[in-house]
């Protein structure tokens, strides 16, 4: 595999590099959060200005065609910054699911207006008892007439609390976690039937859970087939999760490494003491191997093979959960008392990489995946 960047993957790292460095500084993030929808709809804005937020999409639907590369070098200046605004939600899922699922009419109807930062879209997936299952789903879907009805409820939504219209996985045949009988329906979160429920997570960020009661509903594609487009944009989430991981481990990394030059004890950098240079070098060790992993699920999340593609992504997904395990504990412990402070910035940094190691399956579940997956062949 070429792991080399182009010169216009180079250009879109550095503009984005530069984005984050101007406009996500600690404190500045903290006044972000302290906004209504809990982050800036000005850097929203500045995003859709920028094209990131029609990045993967077609030019015929208001995008720049790019792929999962470019996800990834996006995700991972965001992870640095730690950015609150719903980029995963909206345009990594919710974007994602239209393109991979809808028809070229919802295509054109939605996707111009997310990359022009008009409509938010949201990904209404897990429920109560479905854990990491997304064939686990109990909200069902009826046809009535020419229209269909949603009942269910859906936890955990990613930045649902503001979304405008949600992409809901419901079940219109078939027995619970039977694969088939599991499609993809737009609903408006404004209509009657919808109640919402939004609130703040661990890190930071916003999610919210809903009820729906006889909620009108439209198919995004075949109303019993959506299962295969859900795994797939999951698939592409957890690359682009990985990628932000890594961001988020970088920075984590850095800011220890300066901490251990400028802390005195004894007189002395406490830099100085090799146990700690030990220590160090074995955060950038595990950065390293994650970085190496997210590249590589981020080039495999294009694969069409759904096993090969799925086997690839889970194995990352467990390097990424072990390197920020390291390198969180690490980078708390180094610092002492003040990585425990909300006023410290390391320690949310710690918070979002602990969320991200649960979303779509943790580090015991991708490791299972890939021991029943079986061996992979080597990449040529």
């Amino acid at each position: 595999m070429d792991f080399d960047l182009s010169d216009e993957q180079r250009l879109l790292r550095d503009s984005v590099d530069r984005l984050i460095a101007d406009r996500y500084g600690f404190e500045q993030r903290k006044q972000y959060a302290r906004e209504p929808d809990g982050w800036s709809r000005a850097n929203w804005a500045q995003f859709a200005e920028l094209g990131l937020l029609g990045m993967p999409f077609d030019e015929a639907h208001g995008g720049f065609g790019g792929g999962p590369v470019e996800t990834m070098l996006v995700m991972e200046s965001f992870g640095r910054g730690l950015v609150l605004e719903p980029y995963l939600a909206a345009v990594v899922l919710g974007g994602g699911l239209v393109r991979r699922a809808g028809s070229e009419a919802q295509k054109s109807a939605l996707l111009p207006r997310l990359a022009a930062g008009e409509l938010l879209l949201a990904f209404a997936q897990q429920e109560r008892t479905s854990r990491y299952d997304l064939a686990d789903v109990a909200t069902t879907a009826r046809a009535q007439g020419d229209s269909w009805r949603l009942d269910g409820e859906k936890s955990l939504v990613l930045h649902g609390d503001v979304a405008d219209t949600l992409v809901v996985a419901a079940r219109s045949s078939g027995e619970r976690r039977e694969r088939a009988g599991v499609g993809l329906f737009l609903v408006d979160t404004a209509a009657p039937g919808v109640a919402r429920h939004g609130y703040a997570t661990q890190d930071g960020l916003r999610a919210a859970d809903f009820s729906f009661a006889s909620a009108p509903a439209a198919p995004l594609g075949d109303p019993a087939g959506g299962l295969a487009a859900a795994e797939r944009v999951v698939d592409e989430a957890i690359a682009a999760l990985c990628a932000e991981a890594v961001g988020l481990m970088a920075e984590m990394h850095a800011i220890t490494v300066d901490y251990l030059k400028t802390r005195k004890q004894f007189g002395r950098a406490i830099g100085e003491f090799q146990v700690l240079q030990h220590r160090s070098v074995d955060m950038f060790v595990a950065l390293e191997q994650a970085r190496s992993m997210a590249m590589y699920a981020a080039m495999m999340s294009a694969e069409d093979d759904a096993p090969a593609r799925t086997r690839a992504v889970s194995a990352a997904k467990v390097q990424i959960g072990r390197s920020g395990r390291l390198i969180g504990q690490e980078a708390t412990q180094l610092h002492g008392g003040i990585a425990m402070t909300m006023e410290y910035k390391v320690g949310h940094y710690f918070k979002r990489m602990t969320m991200i190691e649960r979303m779509f399956g943790d580090t015991e579940h991708h490791l299972s995946r890939v021991a029943a997956l079986g061996d992979e062949p080597a990449p040529s």
